[in-house]
């Protein structure tokens, strides 16, 4: 959830870490921080609660600058936002000085910290990070190498972590090790980097090497050496990343949340790009496995948290309803956390933005434990913990996501859930091929149907000055757009802070009824499907309680404004992909909405994007 940042280099670095730090604002943090050797190799330190901003102000003020040096934002998990809990965290006594950046939970931090107190070091912070400094100081003063000593204090921390650590006696060096959290190192010419997040280092190099799980690097002016989690040296590929400058900065538009709901045309045709041009659909989209797993496959079980959660929702409706396939939807972070039963010819998916979720990660660990091993991952991040550890995986071609609050990593992740949806449909026998090619002519023309429904941003720019004095709104679907109600109400509260609740409409007259009435506004999903006439019947129901209905309607739905009933009618119906089009006018709400009110639309308080930490 928080970000890192480290350079080891022959010029000023401080700007590079300043830099790489604004590019990781998008994963929400509380305050950030940088450590650096200034031009006597002496341990300097600047911290500040709240933006980056604040952090430059102190280093304008200090005049840093540095040749080495580790910087952090944080998100809180052990102690409040403050500058004594910010990182870089440091050990200063005696002889010997350390740095550290730490992303993650140190799960035995209590019993180190006492055991640390015991051996005389005292603690500033409330952190559990505050640990690893100590941990690290300790193994030095104890006679081990700085990479040695940095790598028995890993071998003792428990729990998910990414770390990097600086020693004023070795300038020009940065050792850093992960476990569970992403980390990667950015390779130049002369100068080496690490950082969370590829687009922290675009400004510096291109070339990339993801650490795998349990590595660590010892990072130099003139290299890198990584050793695995057997003390082993190993070589990792480096990756040219394709990721582009411009991808990550705002161009013409207000918010990063605007740009990403508006590149959603683009980012679903890139996703379907391999299969707009095939003539027919092939398991080999999801790897060279597939053709024997989902022979094998008799049930589904998914696996995904938040917006990810919500997408295998709606997969679990198309999956038993067009494939045939039983299936089963757990939130990540609560499937390990219950006894569940095995099944036999189980695909396992994860579905996951950033890839390295940590609820999810381990969630696809408990599977494989259980002997599910036939494993499946949707991602945007070829890189990612989540990818590598699958036997599968579909690509999402959405390009860097900044916003807090998912909008074009959902709908491609839809995307790419209906191809999936297809091929196995297309293996069991359940598709003929005449179908099959209406439903690839479906998915062609989606984009261009994407841009029709986004034109009616200025009707929803009117609709959302009534949410401005709202502290309460119902959203309502049904069917297969359940989990779109739940998505939009998902995102109304995430930067709004309206709370919204969804409920499948048939639900209302069990409970929800007794809220309604005209101060709580009630978003109505209604696409002309199956359930469209009993869906009108419980639109009846709020009218008669004095509810306020905005519904998003079908073009040929018929749903009549009138007093109280607002509509919006999209396109024509679009079948079993009405979903995706359905959840473009609950973005365009949320973020309006929140523009009225005034919040921060990017970065929503209390959130973070990539969520690595349980």
């Amino acid at each position: 959830m928080c970000g890192i940042v480290g350079a080891v280099a022959q010029r000023d670095v401080v700007p590079i870490l300043l830099e790489g730090l604004r590019k990781l604002e998008y994963r929400g943090y509380d305050s950030a921080g940088l450590a650096y050797l200034d031009a006597e190799n002496n341990l300097q330190r600047l911290r500040a609660v709240g933006r980056v901003v604040e952090l430059e102000n102190q280093v304008t003020a200090h005049h840093a600058q540095g040749q080495t040096g580790i910087a952090h934002t944080r998100w809180a998990t052990h102690g409040v936002p403050s500058e004594r809990n910010a990182h870089p965290h440091a050990s200063v006594g005696g002889a010997h000085q350390v740095a550290v950046v730490h992303n993650g939970i140190i799960e035995n931090h209590e019993p180190m910290r006492q055991r640390l107190q015991g051996l005389g070091y005292t603690f500033l912070s409330d952190t559990d990070t505050e640990v690893i400094a100590h941990l690290v100081h300790y193994n030095l003063s104890q006679g081990l190498e700085f990479f040695a000593a940095v790598q028995s204090a890993v071998r003792e921390l428990e729990g998910l972590f990414a770390i990097g650590v600086l020693n004023p006696a070795q300038p020009h060096r940065v050792i850093a090790a992960r476990k569970g959290a992403p980390l990667l190192v950015g390779v130049g010419e002369g100068e080496n980097f690490i950082a969370s997040d590829a687009s922290a280092l675009l400004q510096v190099t291109r070339n990339m090497v993801y650490l795998e799980e349990g590595d660590m690097v010892d990072l130099r002016l003139d290299g890198y050496t990584i050793v695995d989690t057997q003390g082993q040296t190993v070589q990792r590929p480096v990756v040219e990343s394709k990721l582009s400058a411009d991808a990550v900065e705002l161009g013409p538009y207000d918010h990063y949340m605007q740009k990403e709901i508006f590149e959603q045309p683009g980012a679903l045709a890139n996703t379907l790009e391999m299969v707009s041009n095939a003539s027919a659909l092939s398991p080999n989209l999801f790897g060279a496995e597939a053709v024997d797993i989902f022979a094998r496959t008799q049930q589904i079980l998914i696996l995904a948290c938040g917006t990810s959660y919500h997408a295998a929702c709606v997969a679990r409706y198309w999956l038993e309803s067009v494939a045939g396939l039983p299936t089963t939807v757990e939130i990540a972070s609560e499937y390990r956390y219950r006894t569940s039963v095995a099944l036999p010819n189980t695909l396992v998916m994860t579905i996951s933005q950033s890839g390295e979720t940590a609820d999810t990660i381990a969630a696809l660990q408990h599977a494989k434990s259980l002997g599910m091993n036939d494993t499946l991952t949707i991602c945007n991040v070829p890189e990612s913990a989540l990818i590598r550890q699958s036997k599968l995986r579909f690509l999402t071609r959405a390009g860097p996501e900044i916003g807090v609050a998912s909008t074009k990593a959902f709908t491609t992740q839809l995307a790419a859930l209906f191809v999936l949806v297809l091929v196995l449909a297309k293996q069991r026998g359940q598709l003929a091929p005449a179908q099959e090619q209406e439903l690839l002519a479906a998915l062609r023309h989606l984009p261009a149907a994407m841009q029709h429904v986004l034109e009616i941003e200025p009707q929803i720019q009117t609709w959302a000055k009534a949410f401005a004095d709202k502290r309460h709104t119902l959203f309502l679907g049904r069917g297969v757009h359940y989990p779109i109600a739940q998505e939009g109400a998902l995102k109304l509260k995430e930067i709004t802070y309206i709370h919204a609740e969804a409920y499948a409409a048939g639900e209302l007259k069990h409970g929800p009824l007794a809220l309604v009435d005209a101060d709580m506004p009630v978003v109505v999903v209604a696409p002309n499907d199956a359930l469209i006439d009993k869906l009108k019947s419980n639109l009846q129901e709020v009218r008669a309680r004095g509810g306020e209905l905005f519904v998003f309607a079908d073009r040929d739905t018929h749903i009549s404004e009138e007093d109280g009933v607002h509509v919006i009618n999209l396109v024509d119906h679009a079948g079993l992909l009405s979903p995706i089009l359905h959840v473009l006018p609950l973005q365009l709400l949320s973020y309006h909405a929140a523009l009225v009110k005034g919040t921060d639309v990017d970065k929503p308080r209390n959130l973070a994007k990539s969520v690595t930490v349980e």
